[in-house]
C-alpha cells in the first residue's frame, strides 16, 4: 500500500506580477478627466507630501528666497549653489496648503451663505407626479396608504407588473407591520379590495395609461380618458343638427365641422374595438387584414390606426427620463495656421508639488528615524503619482496625434471623410500595447470642430471595395440608413436589393451583413416596413 509522503520540487515558471505602481498607472491612464479630478483630491486628502498651487498667492518659501537674493552681494548671487538636491525644482508642479504656517489663513469663515445645492431644481419624477396629485384628494387614509404603495411599485414605464395577489399579500405585510403597534389585525382579504380600489384610482391619474400592467390595457385606459374628454368637450350630439343652412350663413362651416367630429369619434370607437381585440394584426401594419377582422371600413381602420400612433406605450418614460451626463473633454483638438494642433484640457486640475516642510524633515538630523521612513514612503508614492499622471498626458496626447494624423479628412469635411482606424494599428505607431491605447480612449471625449465627440468613436472596422477603399462602419450604417429613408413604403427593399444598391457604389456587402446594419440601427425588416392601404 503506498503511502502519502511530503516530498519538495523545485518548478521553474515564468509570471507576470504587476506592482503596486505599474496597477496605479493603469488605472490612472483609464480614467478621465473628471475621475482624475476625483482622484487627485483623494490622494492629497490621504498623503499629506502632496499640495496644490494656488498660483494666485505666492509661496512664503517663494519670497523668503527672494528676499534672501536681493540681501546678498551680487557675488553671491551668481556663486552656483552647492546643494545639487536643491536644483531639483519640485515646487513647479506642487503647492504648500497644509502647512498653517505658509498661508494666510482667514480671520473669520462665513457660514451665513446658503449652499448653491439649495438653488438647484431636482427633475420631478412619475411617483413625485402622482404623489402631488394623491396629495390633492380626499382620500380615505387606509385608500392613500394603498395607492401610495401601488405608485411605488410601477416601473420605470409607468407599467404594474406585480399581480393582484403579490400586490395585495406586499401591502398587507406592510400594513400589518404599521397595524401591529396600533393593536389593528390586517386582514388579506381587505387588502385585496383595498389594492384593486388603489389600483383603480391611479389609473385614473395623469399620465393617462399609467398603472396598467400590459400594452393593450395601457392603450385602452388613454383611450377611455380621450373618449371621455372629447364627450366632456363636444357630447354626444351633432353640433348644429337640424339647422337650415338657408337661414344659418355658417351651415355648411357647421357641417364639416361635425362631420370631422363624427370621424374623430369613430376612430375613437374603432381604435378601441382594434386595441381590445384585435392588437396582433395592428403589429403586422396590414390595414387590409384589420379592417376585414374589426368589420369595418379601410378608411375606418386606417384613420383608427393614426389616432393609435397619437399614444404613448410607455406614458412613465415622461418623468423618468434618464438623466444629461455631464461630458466635460479631455482634448483639444483645433487648427492653427492650416495644422492641427492636440492640446490637453487641463483646466481646473489640481497643479501639485512636494510640500517644502516634509522635505527639510527628511533632510533634518533631528527627525526621528520611524517619521523619515514614513516621510520617504509618503514621498515615494506622492512622486510614483507625479510620473504616473505624466505618462498618461503623454500617452493621451500621442494617440490623439495619430488620430488627427489618420483622419484629417474627417475634420476638414466630417463624417464622410471618416476613414477606418483600429486600435492595433495606433499602438504599433506609438510603440505601446493596443490595451494602453484602448485604455487611453476610453470615456474620454475630444472638442472637436465637427463636435465633442469620444475618443472611440474614431476607431471602426471597414469593408473593402473593389479597388480597396475601405469605409467605416458609421458611414456603411449610414448609407443603409439613407436608403431605407428613400425607399417606397409600399415596396420597402429587402436585405439583398440594399446590399446590390451598395455594391453598386463599390461596396462589398452581403445580404447577412446588411440585415445586421439594419438590425444594430434597430430598423424592422421589410415586412414590417411595408405599408399597406
Amino acid at each position: 500500500m503506498a503511502l502519502l509522503q511530503p516530498r519538495l520540487n523545485l518548478k521553474v515558471a515564468q509570471r507576470q506580477v504587476l506592482t503596486p505602481g505599474l496597477m496605479q498607472m493603469v488605472s490612472v491612464l483609464a480614467l478621465n478627466k473628471l475621475e482624475l479630478k476625483e482622484m487627485i483630491d483623494a490622494e492629497m486628502v490621504e498623503n499629506p507630501v502632496l499640495e496644490e498651487i494656488d498660483e494666485t498667492v505666492p509661496m512664503l518659501d517663494e519670497v523668503r528666497d527672494r528676499e534672501e537674493r536681493l540681501e546678498r552681494p551680487a557675488e553671491e548671487a551668481a556663486a552656483p549653489p552647492k546643494d545639487i538636491f536643491d536644483e531639483i525644482d519640485f515646487g513647479s508642479y506642487f503647492q504648500e496648503y497644509l502647512d498653517p504656517g505658509y498661508r494666510t489663513q482667514p480671520e473669520y469663515e462665513d457660514n451665513e451663505k446658503p449652499s448653491f445645492e439649495n438653488f438647484l431644481s431636482q427633475p420631478t419624477t412619475l411617483s413625485d407626479h402622482l404623489a402631488w396629485q394623491l396629495g390633492a384628494l380626499s382620500l380615505d387614509r387606509k385608500l392613500l396608504e394603498a395607492a401610495e404603495f401601488v405608485v411605488g411599485n410601477l416601473d420605470e414605464d409607468g407599467y404594474l407588473a406585480a399581480s393582484e395577489d403579490e400586490l395585495a399579500a406586499a401591502f398587507c405585510g406592510v400594513a400589518a407591520d404599521v397595524a401591529a403597534s396600533n393593536g389593528h389585525v390586517v386582514e388579506l382579504a381587505a387588502a385585496l379590495d383595498l389594492t384593486r380600489r388603489a389600483v383603480d384610482l391611479v389609473q385614473h391619474l395623469d399620465p393617462a395609461g399609467v398603472g396598467a400592467r400590459d400594452l393593450r390595457q395601457c392603450l385602452a385606459l388613454q383611450i377611455t380618458a380621450q373618449r371621455q374628454e372629447f364627450s366632456h368637450l363636444y357630447g354626444n350630439g351633432s353640433v348644429g343638427a337640424g339647422e337650415d343652412p338657408a337661414v344659418d350663413p355658417h351651415g355648411s362651416l357647421r357641417a364639416e365641422a361635425e362631420a370631422r367630429i363624427d370621424e374623430r369619434r369613430r376612430a375613437m370607437e374603432v381604435a378601441e374595438l382594434i386595441v381590445e381585440r384585435h392588437l396582433p394584426l395592428l403589429q403586422k401594419r396590414d390595414v387590409k387584414d384589420l379592417a376585414r377582422a374589426a368589420q369595418v371600413t379601410a378608411e375606418e381602420a386606417h384613420a383608427a390606426v393614426e389616432f393609435i400612433r397619437t399614444l404613448d406605450p410607455r406614458p412613465g418614460r415622461m418623468y423618468n427620463r434618464d438623466q444629461a451626463r455631464l461630458i466635460e473633454p479631455d482634448v483639444y483638438i483645433v487648427k492653427r495656421g492650416g495644422e492641427w494642433i492636440v492640446s490637453m484640457n487641463e483646466e481646473d486640475l489640481p497643479s501639485l508639488r512636494l510640500s517644502q516642510r516634509y522635505r527639510r524633515m527628511l533632510i533634518s538630523a533631528d527627525t526621528d528615524k520611524e517619521v523619515k521612513e514614513y516621510v520617504k514612503e509618503r514621498f515615494r508614492s506622492a512622486l510614483q503619482l507625479m510620473r504616473n499622471i505624466a505618462q498618461r498626458k503623454s500617452t493621451i496626447l500621442r494617440t490623439c496625434e495619430v488620430i488627427v494624423r489618420r483622419q484629417q479628412e474627417f475634420f476638414d469635411r466630417g463624417v464622410e471623410g471618416l476613414r477606418p482606424m483600429m486600435i492595433k494599428e495606433v499602438a504599433e505607431e506609438i510603440g505601446v500595447h493596443p490595451s494602453t491605447v484602448s485604455r487611453a480612449v476610453a470615456n474620454k471625449y475630444a472638442h472637436t470642430p465637427q463636435g465633442v465627440l469620444e475618443l472611440r468613436f474614431f476607431f471602426s472596422e471597414g469593408a473593402n471595395g473593389p479597388e480597396g477603399a475601405d469605409t467605416p462602419l458609421l458611414v456603411l450604417k449610414r448609407k443603409v440608413r439613407k436608403l431605407i429613408e428613400d425607399e417606397d413604403a409600399r415596396h420597402p427593399l429587402t436585405d439583398d436589393q440594399l446590399a446590390a444598391m451598395l455594391q453598386s457604389q463599390g461596396i462589398q456587402l452581403t445580404r447577412r451583413t446588411v440585415a445586421k446594419y439594419r438590425e444594430d440601427m434597430n430598423i424592422p425588416s421589410t415586412h414590417q416596413r411595408r405599408k399597406r392601404d
